[in-house]
């Protein structure tokens, strides 16, 4: 039980002293050797991935993977929201992914890309929760324009990111080896493989970023796994919940203000885009005539009561 609650009492009991001890000691103690207390998290021994099972034991394994976690324990505001955004994304990504026949360990992969921000947009142009590329998002089916963007369409996203993902799978036959291919591109990945003569990523040189990679991908699973391990103490009221549609509606022509569709259903254009985040401009001209799926949030719905909230994984939360 103490290791459940390492940072949450451990470090505040520890700076206490420490304080304490600095208090005490003004008068002979020189300001270099004041001390402090920062707690380095436990590394695991071993952890399953997509089922595999991966040492952790071995002096490369075991270091990097405590640098990702010591990075991911301390950069408290990014993991405390990968955790609450899950709590609305994983229930709809979880059963694509099964449909698709890609682990469920993958979804970590949607986390370390995008840290679980639907509109999260790269410094390159990557964008959605799997952060494609437009070219590449084209490639595999997606929409991508001034006014529709389907990077940011949840559910084609990720049915796009699980067809990329099993035709890596052909590729290469095992899933971190995938994974490293997503980050550094299969071509590149293909001729690491050759020349090392290695079938596992996770045993090969690679760039610092894709090796990293690997690792942060690892320990997104294994906070996910257990928060409180790591210090993160959240209620169910602290996660988010899933925005409650009411209905789908079609459009099939031009739309000159999606303000105005907004206001015909009582919500503001910001509520429309929130639920559907794949709209990018204020209008849309839709030359081809195709027909879209717009999701109308429930209004009422949309002021919730944060106590009602049901937590997607009881491990993420304390109460």
């Amino acid at each position: 039980m103490i290791k459940k609650v390492l940072f949450a009492i451990l470090l505040p009991t520890c700076i206490y002293i420490a304080l304490s001890a600095v208090q005490s000691n003004k008068s002979n103690k020189p300001e270099s050797q004041i001390p402090y207390c920062v707690i380095s998290p436990d590394v695991p021994t071993a952890i399953t991935f997509a089922g595999e099972d991966i040492d952790l034991a071995t002096q490369d394994r075991r270091e990097r993977m405590d640098r990702e976690i010591l990075a991911f324990t301390y950069s408290h505001i990014n993991t405390m929201l990968q955790i609450k955004r899950a709590n609305r994304l994983f229930p709809v990504i979880e059963p694509i992914l099964k449909e698709c026949g890609i682990p469920d360990d993958m979804k970590y992969l949607m986390i370390i890309e995008s840290n679980g921000d639907i509109n999260a947009r790269s410094t390159v142009g990557a964008g959605g929760l799997w952060q494609f590329m437009e070219k590449t998002g084209r490639e595999y089916g997606l929409e991508v324009n001034s006014y529709v963007d389907e990077r940011y369409n949840i559910e084609k996203a990720t049915r796009a990111a699980c067809k990329y993902l099993r035709k890596s799978y052909e590729e290469f036959g095992n899933w971190l080896t995938v994974a490293a291919s997503y980050n550094a591109g299969t071509a590149n990945i293909g001729k690491r493989c050759a020349s090392q003569k290695e079938e596992n990523a996770i045993n090969m040189v690679l760039v610092p970023e894709t090796s990293r990679y690997l690792f942060r991908l690892l320990t997104a699973k294994a906070i996910f796994s257990d928060p409180v391990r790591y210090g993160f103490l959240l209620k169910s009221s602290d996660l988010y919940p899933a925005i409650n549609i009411k209905k789908t509606i079609e459009v099939s022509g031009a739309i000159d203000s999606w303000a105005d569709i907004a206001k015909k259903h009582g919500l503001t254009f910001v509520q429309l885009r929130e639920a559907n985040p794949w709209i990018r401009s204020s209008k849309m001209p839709n030359t081809a005539g195709k027909t879209y799926k717009v999701a109308i949030p429930d209004v009422e719905q949309l002021k919730y009561n944060p106590q009602d909230t049901k937590p997607h994984n009881r491990k993420w939360v304390i109460r």
